[in-house]
Formats: C-alpha cells, structure tokens, sequence
C-alpha cells in the first residue's frame, strides 16, 4: 500500500503525539507500505512556523531530508500535474496545503493519512 502523510500526521508521528490513531501509527510502521511525505508539508511547516502557528518544530525543519530517510520515508515532490489538478479542484476547499496532498494523494493513488474529514470532498481514499 502506498501512503502519503498529512502534515499533521507526519508532525503527530515525529513528536509521539497520542492524537495520531493506533491504525495510522501501524500503517506507517509496516515495512511493505510505501510511504510518501509531500514537499507541500515541508512547505506547510516551514510557513507556519515563520507565522508563529506552530512551534517546537526546528529539528523537523533543519533535518528534513535525513529525519525522513532514518525513517524510510519517500519525499514526494511538487509537480506541474499535481499543481493543476489542485487548483482546477471544483471544491470550495481553500487550504492550498490540502488541495495539494489531495491532488498528489489521487494521481500517485495513494492513501492520504489524515483525520480531517474535510478532505473526502475530493474523493480520496484517507485511513485514520
């Protein structure tokens, strides 16, 4: 199964959050899963952090790359297919971020890990 992360799943997921689900947390956990991490979390993280939204992040931020390689973690880039489909999305959804991961989750079919309800508007499979 290919998985790809939303961005608080991969910050829940480096900071042993109790709020990331038992079956998210076995699903990236399985060495048969492929699982992905979006440059747009990197992009999401790096700007709410500039923002003051969101702290506590720095040695995510510095050791990006290396943080999702110890963990055998794919990084997914941006690409102009992926840019497209999210912003030609029909749905009112405004968060770029998401419509991102939700572009990127259908085109690379795969699996977006989220709790945020929100995200089925697109018509993606998410497990949570």
């Amino acid at each position: 199964m290919k998985l790809l992360l939303d961005t608080h799943t991969l910050l829940w997921w480096y900071a042993d959050d109790d709020r990331l689900s038992t079956a998210a947390r076995a699903a990236i956990r399985r060495t048969d899963h492929e699982v992905l991490v979006s440059a747009a979390s990197a992009w999401e993280i790096a700007t709410k952090a500039r923002l003051g939204k969101l702290s506590g992040v720095e040695r995510l931020l510095s050791g990006f790359g290396s943080l999702l390689e110890a963990d055998r973690f794919t990084l997914l880039p941006m690409t102009h297919a992926h840019a497209l489909l999210a912003g030609g999305f029909a749905q009112a959804h405004r968060d770029p971020f998401d419509r991102m991961l939700a572009a990127q989750a259908l085109i690379e079919d795969a699996t977006l890990v989220t709790n945020d309800g929100a995200l089925h508007a697109f018509g993606i499979r998410t497990l949570w």
